[in-house]
């Protein structure tokens, strides 16, 4: 089960990778990200697309390595608190997503989150 849940929120995190990829690169579709205020995502914000997706990695790292399917160069109780860390995170996500004034984030992005803290939440338990 951890291990299946381990790669569905990576399976996820690629996916989400891809998008914000595609947002730093100019996509028509930030209406469904960072407030939804743009069509095509400022400069600044294209960054923080950019960005995003080294996060992605690192959340990946931590939920293989939670689930042992990797190994880091760091402590199984560093692996579990950062694990722990990425639950909060995305039900953090989940708050952000809701209070969106973009109704396709919040249709989209909020169950996005909703997935990826159960999924995280599983591996954490691990």
């Amino acid at each position: 089960m951890v291990t299946t849940a381990a790669l569905a929120a990576c399976l996820l995190l690629a996916v989400l990778a891809a998008f914000q990829i595609a947002l730093a690169l100019g996509a028509p579709w930030a209406r469904f990200a960072w407030g939804g205020q743009h069509t095509v995502l400022p400069t600044s914000l294209r960054v923080g697309s950019a960005v995003s997706v080294v996060i992605y990695v690192v959340i990946g790292a931590i939920l293989l390595a939670r689930a042992e399917l990797i190994s880091l160069d760091v402590s199984d109780r560093a692996v579990e608190i950062a694990a722990w860390v990425v639950t909060g995170y995305f039900v953090l996500g989940i708050a952000m997503n809701l209070a969106s004034r973009s109704r396709p984030e919040r249709l989209v992005m909020a169950p996005t989150c909703v997935v990826l803290a159960l999924l995280s939440g599983v591996v954490a338990l691990a």
